[in-house]
């Protein structure tokens, strides 16, 4: 079957008892049993049975399958949020005199957490240019616990490549981890890469409005002892499981990802040829212009898509906030991947609490908007972000 075809129509792990075709949301904590021995299989894991909430949940475990089915992992745990996805993840594999093998662009929160809050347990960050191969093999010792990645940077809109970094991270027998969130995984395949785990904030693509917080772990198996360490000790341990109410949201989201997805690239890539030929923007920054220097290896990796994100990059920071003001259809906010178009100055907002030093080192500039495009039609779109750069003309 094809993946749309997938998202809607994998099985359930039980028959609902109503043949409800939506999995309810089991709103419940504890969950009982027939006899004491189904118990005790259920909490040794000897059987596939939910026991307690706060690590399994049926309408959870409804949206981990049907993303399992999607990518062909091995196993898919959900968390409350992107980030503890990706926090959970890294201490997965991470210890005390290991380092990860990483780079400066990244999310601002993923940097602290890999910088500062691992850092401060003695994980050594070890920070290089990651589309340098001969850099990334440099970077490596024997005490390098993974290689950590964003399938497309933000806001750089850096494309590393992904096959040549799973080359060099199996040579030395550690895994590739890659953040996909700018590019689902209903139009990729970044198993065929070989990554080895994704992660995901399904907050963004997935939940699709903006309904809810979630987060993946899409693990193919290649690591046995990480999801091993992951499921039955970080999860039991850190209480970091998604809710249901979120699982179900998230569940209608990913039946309609793909359409979305669709319109939001087609969207994005005319408003970035359009907003090509405005004088008061200086720079246009999206793959799936073909002057980008990443846009063959980009349609490589992601099967001819370009995602949804793009930055422009005006005269000055006061020129971004008036233009940031003078929006009457684009919101100003935060998230990616909305049905909205949104847009927001990285440098003040989510890189706000960042020297201008380390802004620097992120390649992080006082110039730049970043635009998130929606679902909105594209006429009206190019015309609100024209009108408002009307005072820099």
């Amino acid at each position: 079957m094809k993946k749309q075809t997938i998202a809607i129509n994998t099985p359930y792990v039980r028959p609902d008892v109503y043949g409800s075709l939506a999995v309810p949301i089991y709103n419940n904590v504890a969950f009982e049993f027939q006899d004491a021995q189904e118990m005790a299989d259920a909490f040794c894991n000897r059987i596939k049975a939910p026991d307690y909430a706060r690590v399994e949940n049926p309408t959870v475990t409804n949206l981990e399958q049907r993303v399992k089915a999607l990518t062909s992992a091995e196993h898919v745990t959900a968390f409350n949020s992107g980030m503890a996805a990706i926090s959970n993840t890294l201490l997965a594999v991470a210890e005390q005199k290991k380092n990860i093998v990483t780079t400066h662009h990244l999310f601002g929160n993923t940097l602290a957490l890999i910088s500062k809050t691992l850092n401060r347990y003695g994980v050594e960050p070890r920070f290089c240019d990651l589309t340098n191969l001969q850099a990334v093999e440099d970077a490596i010792n024997e005490n390098t616990c993974c290689v950590f990645l964003e399938v497309l940077t933000n806001p750089q809109l850096e494309v590393a490549d992904l096959q040549s970094l799973a080359e060099i991270a199996h040579k030395k027998a550690i895994p590739l981890i890659v953040d996909s969130t700018a590019i689902p995984f209903t139009e990729t395949s970044l198993k065929q890469l070989g990554v080895d785990i994704e992660v995901v904030s399904s907050t963004k693509y997935i939940s699709g409005g903006g309904t809810s917080l979630g987060g993946l772990v899409i693990d193919y198996g290649t690591f046995p002892a990480i999801n091993q360490r992951l499921k039955y000790e970080l999860l039991f341990n850190l209480g970091a499981y998604m809710t249901p109410q979120a699982a179900y949201m998230q569940t209608l989201g990913l039946e309609t990802l793909d359409v979305r997805y669709q319109r939001q690239a087609s969207n994005a890539q005319k408003i970035a040829e359009t907003l090509k030929e405005q004088s008061a923007i200086h720079h246009v920054n999206y793959i799936g212009l073909k002057d980008n220097p990443y846009y063959t290896l980009a349609r490589k990796q992601f099967n001819s898509t370009s995602g949804a994100m793009l930055t422009i990059d005006l005269a000055s920071k006061e020129a971004c906030f008036r233009f940031l003001n003078k929006l009457q259809l684009v919101h100003r906010a935060t998230n990616l991947f909305d049905n909205r178009t949104l847009a927001i100055h990285p440098a003040s907002t989510i890189f706000g609490l960042f020297s201008e030093e380390q802004l620097k080192a992120m390649d992080v500039r006082q110039t730049t908007i970043r635009l998130s495009i929606g679902l909105e039609n594209t006429e009206d779109i190019i015309n609100d972000i024209i009108q408002a750069l009307q005072d820099d003309l």
